[in-house]
């Protein structure tokens, strides 16, 4: 299973990807912590959570080792890398740059990042190291993943891709 990490602050009106490492409030870290802690209970899932690299989902991690779960950090679980866009405002990015994408949806990098190929390529190849492992990671990852298990090597066109997880939702499409 894989958790949305909870909302990050000072994302609102901004492109968020890899080079964003905005941090999350304890709080809500720790009330999702408690969330993976209790579905993992009900389910007999291992005591292991891997994470993002970022601190919006390591420091969920992070919760859970302080309660005897081993977190490990695994940066192929990094959001999509939206380059010189990234930490950016959606209008400064501008619609001419954002026309750019949607034409070539799949294989254009926004701001010099990442293509959405690229990241669904790096999704796919991931597995979980065990089987019954909870992990924390990103909207967009999770939405690869998803888009990865429902349509193999499929590339989506900008209609088909959307659903992005709110922050703290599950998603059974880990490993």
């Amino acid at each position: 299973m894989i958790w949305r990490h909870p909302r990050p602050l000072g994302h609102e009106g901004r492109c968020i990807g890899a080079r964003s490492d905005l941090g999350v409030d304890p709080r809500k870290a720790k009330r999702l912590a408690h969330r993976i802690r209790a579905a993992a209970r009900r389910e007999g899932r291992v005591r292991l959570v891997l994470s993002s690299p970022l601190r919006r989902c390591a420091a969920v991690g992070r919760w859970l080792r302080r309660w005897g779960w081993r977190h490990q950090v695994d940066a192929a679980l990094r959001e999509m890398d939206f380059g010189a866009w990234d930490g950016q405002r959606w209008e400064a990015i501008g619609a001419a740059a954002l026309d750019a994408w949607l034409a070539d949806f799949a294989h254009h990098a926004p701001g010099g990042g990442e293509s959405l190929a690229a990241l669904l390529e790096r999704v796919r190849a991931w597995q979980a190291p065990v089987e019954g492992v909870s992990v924390v990671g990103h909207g967009g990852w999770m939405q690869a993943r998803r888009w990865a298990m429902q349509h193999g090597a499929g590339l989506p066109q900008p209609p088909q891709w959307q659903g992005t997880p709110g922050y703290g939702e599950r998603l059974d499409v880990a490993g």
